[in-house]
């Protein structure tokens, strides 16, 4: 006899949403962004074949890529990441799936997530700059700390998500990398 269902688990078949919905993995494509929920929300959808570029310029990507090392079965600082650290910051608004034994579906690991795909965009913004914060927090550089902290005041998450979604044209499935 099954126990019950916990919101975010994966009992293979299945996933269940934050929002107590569940959905069957393989109705995910590669394509999506979004997944309208019986529920009626809009749901964000990410997986690991996403390029961390879905968020940041590939500038920025590269320099994470860069600086970051990671300690874990992924060869660079990507998506997976970036996934990690919202489900630390928001475990309750965060289901995730486990494709690896499943070939049919083109992806090993799916975030579907209690936010739509741009409010999902902004929190990974907002993350990514208080890691950044911390690590500059940590320079022994007072003028490189103090630069930074005067860029990040001028800074404006939800005008650099608007702008950067605008430029890599959301709405089309076949966005490409700035």
């Amino acid at each position: 006899m099954a126990g019950p269902s916990v919101p975010g688990s994966d009992d293979g078949d299945h996933l269940e949403l934050p929002c107590g919905e569940s959905v069957d993995p393989h109705e995910i494509d590669l394509g999506m962004r979004e997944y309208n929920c019986p529920c009626g929300e809009t749901h964000a959808v990410v997986t690991d074949v996403h390029p961390p570029s879905r968020f940041f310029p590939e500038s920025l990507v590269a320099v994470l890529q860069e600086t970051i090392d990671t300690d874990d079965e992924f060869e660079e600082f990507g998506t997976p990441h970036l996934m990690g650290v919202v489900l630390e910051e928001f475990p309750e608004a965060v289901a995730v799936h486990d494709a690896s034994d499943d070939g049919a579906v083109g992806y090993t690991l799916l975030w579907m997530t209690d936010f739509d795909a741009r409010r999902l965009h902004e929190v990974v913004v907002e993350l990514v700059v208080e890691l950044m914060e911390h690590a500059i927090s940590h320079a022994e550089n007072d003028a490189a700390v103090s630069e930074f902290e005067s860029q990040m005041l001028e800074f404006d998450v939800s005008e650099f998500v608007e702008q950067y979604r605008r430029q890599r044209e959301f709405e089309s499935e076949h966005d490409q990398p700035l």
